[in-house]
């Protein structure tokens, strides 16, 4: 357990420096997301009372839509250096280096989304009492999310253009993860339970899917 521990911070480390220093995935999905709740007010109107209704349910779509922008890269930079052949032949448990890459990739795109969007609700006229419930919806929503989109990555891994294809296998899974989040941001706190619920059921089913995908695509 130790040893497997070890490898999971080994691969953690690995991808958080590489996404360091490449940088551009987490500030794009931030860019993306603050540009697409900011066209909020000029599409809907700034009437103050609508924007209220309004902000929740876009904060959590503009979340979910700019997590998934660079899914496709997850492994395909991997894929493409070889890296991933020596990890996939190596005693190293694929199901570890999913996780170790969604840990990653929840750090540097879904953290910093976690932090703009409470300012971004304040555009969009949140009511006060909801941005405690708001922040702890993403912080245990949004890992599903980075775990759904593992196992589209691991799919389309290799293929030309697998952004779209992507796009279209994980956003359906992603709806529950969305209506829970939305939910138990307004408040509802049955919503929770059942948004923690679909984060657990991903963290155990992820692993597994992904490295059945990769072994797929790699064998």
């Amino acid at each position: 357990m130790r040893g497997w521990m070890g490898m999971f911070l080994i691969q953690l480390r690995r991808d958080l420096t590489l996404a360091a220093r490449l940088g551009g995935g987490g500030l794009l999905a931030v860019a993306f997301f603050v540009v697409l709740v900011t066209l909020v007010p000029f599409g809907v109107g700034a009437e103050p009372a609508l924007l209220s209704k309004l902000a929740i349910g876009m904060i959590w779509v503009g979340v979910v839509l700019s997590t998934l922008l660079s899914l496709d890269r997850l492994f395909q930079a991997d894929y493409e250096d070889g890296s991933l052949d020596l990890i996939y032949l190596s005693p190293q448990p694929l199901g570890l280096l999913v996780l170790a890459k969604c840990a990653a990739y929840w750090i540097t795109t879904a953290l910093p989304l976690i932090v703009v969007a409470p300012l971004l609700g304040v555009l969009l006229n949140l009511p006060a009492e909801n941005y405690g419930f708001l922040v702890l919806s993403l912080l245990v929503g949004t890992p599903a999310l980075s775990l759904v989109g593992a196992v589209g990555a691991a799919l389309t891994v290799g293929l030309r253009r697998g952004s779209l294809l992507l796009s279209l296998l994980v956003l359906p899974l992603c709806v529950p993860t969305l209506i829970f989040g939305a939910a138990a941001a307004g408040g509802h706190l049955n919503n929770f339970y059942l948004l923690g619920a679909v984060s657990l059921v991903f963290l155990v089913v992820s692993p597994i899917a992904s490295s059945a995908a990769l072994k797929l695509n790699l064998g």
